[in-house]
């Protein structure tokens, strides 16, 4: 899975999104016509594409390239991966860490591609709740461990920059499946190794 540099994005698509771009610039009563404005819709456009290029990325495609065979059956831990993502609502970033751990069913993934696919799907415009199990299903499905736990801890900026004005509350969900779910131990283990800084 090949991710796109900004200049090689479709220049029809950016294109119109410039355009509406610089009528939004309009109706907020600015002139898009101003040396320091000239070139934002072309900018805002590139940038609007780069930020939600996982529409074009397939999680699960991510992982099958590099599958091993393995008995290890122990859990697999990849925390604190970066994660900058668009609410849905307002279209105002969220940016966290994500936690994820898998317990291998013959069969291993490379550890990059687990914060691929964290990438892929924080990528699109998003709800925290949905992201949390999309990453946890593509695991799930693309792999057949014997379980998957999902654990984001986030800051939303449409919360803290606008509405309640709240710049310190942070947002955690998880989702869990196999063993993290069915197992209070396995899942008290998953929580409490990656609450250790």
């Amino acid at each position: 899975m090949a991710y796109k540099k900004i200049e090689e994005y479709d220049k029809e698509t950016t294109e119109k999104i410039a355009s509406h771009i610089e009528s939004i610039l309009r109706l907020l009563g600015e002139d898009p016509g101003r040396e320091g404005l000239e070139k934002t819709p072309a900018r805002v456009a590139k940038s609007l594409q780069f930020l939600t290029q996982g529409y074009g990325q397939d999680g699960r495609e991510t992982i099958l390239s590099a599958v091993f065979e393995e008995q290890y059956r122990q859990m697999v831990i990849v925390k604190d991966i970066e994660l900058f993502s668009m609410c849905e609502h307002h279209m105002l970033p969220f940016i966290g860490k994500a936690h994820v751990a898998y317990i291998p069913n013959g069969k291993i993934t490379g550890l990059s591609k687990i914060a691929r696919v964290v990438e892929t799907f924080a990528r699109r415009l998003q709800v925290q709740e949905r992201l949390t199990v999309q990453i946890r299903d593509c695991i799930q499905e693309s792999l057949h461990p014997l379980g998957v736990a999902v654990v984001i801890e986030a800051l939303h900026t449409c919360m803290s920059m606008r509405g309640v004005q709240k710049s310190n509350a942070i947002t955690t969900t998880s989702a869990f499946s196999g063993a993290f779910l069915n197992s209070e131990r396995t899942r008290n283990e998953f929580l409490e190794l990656v609450s250790h800084k």
